[in-house]
C-alpha cells in the first residue's frame, strides 16, 4: 500500500506547551476542511487505481491503524462487534480491519468518489460483505447507531479545518458521535492537530477517557512532542 508515513496531508508536527496544552482554539480555515478538496483527491486516486491498482495514500501511515488493532485485541474486542470508519476514504482501515477477522463492518465518507474507491479496494480483496455509505457524518444524527467502536483517523482533523462555522461542525460532530455508540462504546481518534489536552477537553462529556496509544516522538529546542495523538475514549452516560 502507498504511503506509510506517520504524518500526512495538512498536518504538522505539534509542540504541546504551558500555554497552549488545554487550549481549544480553532485553526485557520483551510481547503482541507472542505468536502471539495477531498471529490477532487478522491477522484484522482480512483483513476490511479482504476489504471494501475495503486490504492493511494494511507492515512497516517500503516503503523497507525496497527497500534489500533493492537489495542483491540489487547481490550479483546470481540470479532463481531459493530465497527464504523467515520471518514473511510479508500477504506484502508476496513481492509486491514477485515483481515483481522472482524466482521460487522461500516465505512462512511461524504465524498462519492471515496465511497466508490473504496468499495472497489475491498472488492479487489475479496472482502464483500463490508459495508461503504455515502454518509456526511455531521448530517446523519439518529441514522447512525448502535456501533460498539467508532474509529476516526483524521476525520475530525479535517472538520476543524472547516471554513463554514467549524465550531458549530465540531460541537455537532460530538453529538452525532454520542448517537452513534452503545452504552460503554469505544471511540479510537488519532489526530495530528489536537494534542491530547485538547481532545480530553473536546471529548469530556459522555466520554471517560480509558488510554493514550504510543505514537512518535520528536525533539526540537529541548522540548519532546509528538507528532499526532492517538486516544480511547468510552461512551458513558
Amino acid at each position: 500500500m502507498a504511503d506509510a508515513r506517520e504524518g500526512s496531508r495538512g498536518c504538522e508536527n505539534r509542540m504541546d506547551s504551558e500555554e497552549d496544552k488545554c487550549s481549544d482554539n480553532d485553526f485557520e480555515s483551510s481547503k482541507l476542511g472542505t468536502k471539495e478538496y477531498w471529490e477532487e483527491a478522491y477522484q484522482k486516486e480512483l483513476e490511479t487505481f482504476k489504471d494501475i491498482g495503486d490504492v493511494g495514500e494511507i492515512w497516517f501511515g500503516e503503523e497507525s491503524m496497527s497500534r489500533v488493532l493492537r489495542w483491540m485485541d489487547k481490550a479483546k474486542i470481540p470479532e463481531d462487534a459493530g465497527v464504523l470508519d467515520i471518514g473511510t476514504g479508500n477504506g484502508a482501515f476496513l481492509v486491514e480491519l477485515a483481515k483481522h477477522g472482524y466482521r460487522n463492518l461500516t465505512g462512511i465518507d461524504y465524498s462519492p468518489a471515496s465511497v466508490e474507491l473504496a468499495r472497489n479496494i475491498l472488492q479487489a480483496e475479496g472482502l464483500t460483505d463490508v459495508t461503504v455509505k455515502e454518509t456526511d457524518f455531521l448530517s446523519c444524527r439518529g441514522e447512525l447507531t448502535g456501533f460498539d467502536v467508532c474509529i476516526d483517523k483524521g476525520t475530525f482533523d479535517a472538520i476543524s479545518l472547516n471554513p463554514d462555522n467549524n465550531k458549530e461542525c465540531k460541537k455537532l460532530y460530538v453529538h452525532t458521535l454520542k448517537d452513534a455508540l452503545k452504552d460503554n462504546g469505544i471511540f479510537v481518534i488519532t489526530s495530528c492537530n489536537w494534542t491530547k489536552e485538547q481532545l480530553l477537553e473536546r471529548f469530556c462529556e459522555g466520554f471517560q477517557f480509558v488510554e493514550e496509544l504510543p505514537t512518535p516522538s520528536f525533539q526540537f529546542g529541548g522540548k519532546t512532542g509528538n507528532s499526532v495523538a492517538a486516544l480511547i475514549f468510552k461512551r458513558v452516560h
